[in-house]
């Protein structure tokens, strides 16, 4: 098993603030492990949601001309 990340370490792999990963926490849009009082983020949840959140382009039909 990997090693879990702070949540710190997860906003530094997502290049946003921590306030924003805890957001994300508090309001369970990513899945997180209690250690105590301690929040921890699994890598393999965060590439989920990183995942979750792709937006694959769309594709343009060409015209038959």
């Amino acid at each position: 098993m990997e090693r879990l990340l702070t949540v710190e370490e997860a906003a530094g792999r997502l290049g946003t603030s921590a306030r924003f990963v805890r957001r994300l926490v508090f309001e369970c849009r990513i899945a997180f492990v209690k250690v105590g009082r301690h929040v921890r983020i699994a890598p393999a949840d965060l590439d989920a949601y990183i995942a979750a959140g792709r937006v694959d382009p769309l594709r343009r039909q060409v015209e038959a001309g």
